[in-house]
């Protein structure tokens, strides 16, 4: 019989998927075979598993610390946000409609089977799964229909820790805040407190430590220091959309459109010696950075005329005019070409003028494309020529499809053509497309060499390799500093 334990969180962004998957990987590492579990995930970072179907990243995430193959079980259920108060419910890997909030609020029962057959399914084939809650469990407008938190809990019969996030302050608070909103059966479900991003002499903190739990009636079972581990997550609110170390000799620069996804297809560039990655908003921010990237996004439309109000897309085409490297993915590649045309409704209707920089027509339709694909670079002229013949890997999630009116496709991808190339401009559906480390590294020496500087540390490294090494700096981090057999304790096991 699979034992489970479940990861919730005071606040959105507490660590409840650092941690998840830290016990994953510990798991993996004194020998159980282990797999994570997220009901339903709201998230524009989505990735492609092999069989075609469309899961969150943070399980991807914590398959990989798992050491097991990303499955969409693991994520029965979706949400990528339209708009402010809509989204795309992506149900067991595949579009199911549309819904408001509110609609959605009062369908949530009817996912209850789905998502039970999803948990069954697993855990007639896994010892051990870990279950990340979502947000705070402590909504009590929301409780009575929660599928992701207690009521998850509830389903899965699992004993639950409680992550609080002491960096932004309050955590105290916070986790006797949550516990008093909880009824008793709830309290009874929680065997834990894990207190997240802790800097400074701990010395300070026992005291606190204490006195929660003579407060809560809960055992603290750790207290994790502030990590500096490079993991891929699909927060909004991520560190990596604000942090900038400066000082680089190459500077890449990705849009950070309103709906932005799938912003984890440019990690990679912050692995290479010399190179700095920053996120702009603004036109002010832009600067004069060695290459301008306009990433994926959710409403293609939506963000392009945001660009264009912002006064950003006149600073790319100007820059894109006078040399500047520029490259789209996905959405951001949709973007650059002459126009898009929307006769299905998919995100408004209607045909909207693009960038201009790439000679192609994207037509949007209903049917929505998920596919893992593979191929080689093709043989390109001009500013990207040294990328050809490089083998690319990653997946494509797209609404409608672009056709070159003039200029080179981008990849083969699966015996097919993808994206378009215009000397030092290009796009292409492919995430992922830079997750082959020597893509990566080539093209940031094309950079380097544009701009007169020397990049001799881009050389070549394992990306997977780096992955998994940040996957056990992670778990050897975690494991010193909660009680892990405590842990096991609550599990059974």
């Amino acid at each position: 019989m699979t034992k489970v334990i479940m990861v919730q969180g005071t606040t959105s962004n507490a660590g409840k998927s650092l941690i998840t998957a830290a016990l994953c990987r510990i798991f993996r590492q004194d020998g159980f075979k282990t797999a994570p579990f997220k009901s339903q995930n709201m998230a524009l970072n989505s990735y492609i598993t092999n069989d075609g179907l469309e899961m969150g990243r943070a399980q991807v995430m914590q398959a990989e610390a798992a050491g097991i193959e990303p499955d969409v079980r693991m994520n029965p259920i979706l949400l990528k946000p339209t708009g402010d108060k809509g989204s795309q419910v992506v149900l067991n890997g595949k579009v199911f409609r549309d819904m408001t909030a509110s609609e959605y609020y009062t369908y949530k029962q009817d996912m209850i089977p789905h998502i039970l057959k999803a948990y069954n399914s697993l855990a007639e084939e896994y010892d051990i799964i870990v279950i990340e809650g979502a947000g705070s469990p402590a909504e009590i407008n929301l409780r009575e229909q929660d599928i992701v938190n207690m009521g998850m809990a509830e389903m899965a019969d699992a004993p639950v820790i409680i992550v609080g996030d002491i960096d932004r302050g309050g955590v105290f608070a916070s986790l006797a805040g949550t516990m008093l909103l909880f009824d008793e059966e709830e309290r009874q479900r929680v065997k834990g407190f894990v207190i997240n991003k802790f800097r400074g002499d701990i010395s300070l903190l026992k005291s606190g430590l204490t006195m929660i739990e003579d407060i809560t009636k809960v055992p603290v079972l750790g207290v994790v220091p502030y990590m500096r581990v490079d993991i891929d997550d699909e927060d909004s609110l991520s560190e990596r959309l604000t942090d900038y170390t400066g000082n680089s000799l190459i500077d890449i620069v990705v849009i950070r459109l309103p709906r932005i996804s799938n912003f984890t297809d440019f990690n990679v560039f912050s692995l290479i010696n010399g190179v700095s990655l920053r996120y702009v908003s603004d036109t002010k921010e832009l600067g004069q950075p060695d290459m301008i990237i306009i990433p994926g996004t959710k409403n293609t439309i939506g963000d392009l005329k945001w660009l264009r109000q912002s006064g950003l897309e006149t600073k790319i085409i100007r820059y894109a005019n006078e040399g500047g490297a520029v490259f789209g993915v996905c959405g951001g590649y949709q973007m650059l070409g002459e126009e898009i045309n929307d006769p299905d409704n998919v995100e408004g209707g209607g045909t909207v003028k693009g960038l201009g920089l790439l000679n192609t027509v994207t037509d949007f339709s209903s049917e929505k494309t998920t596919v893992r694909s593979s191929g080689k670079i093709n043989n390109l002229d001009g500013f990207y020529s040294r990328l050809s013949g490089l083998e690319v890997d990653g997946y494509e999630i797209h609404m409608g499809n672009s056709r070159i009116i003039e200029g080179l496709p981008m990849n083969t991808l699966n015996l097919k053509t993808d994206g378009c190339v215009n000397n030092n401009v290009a796009g292409s559906y492919l995430h992922g497309i830079f997750d082959n480390s020597e893509v990566a590294s080539t093209l940031a020496k094309i950079l380097a060499d544009n701009k007169g500087v020397s990049l001799d540390e881009a050389s070549q490294f394992d990306y997977k390799k780096y992955k998994e090494s940040q996957y056990d700096l992670l778990a050897d981090t975690v494991r010193k500093n909660i009680d892990i057999d405590e842990i096991y304790k609550i599990l059974g096991v």
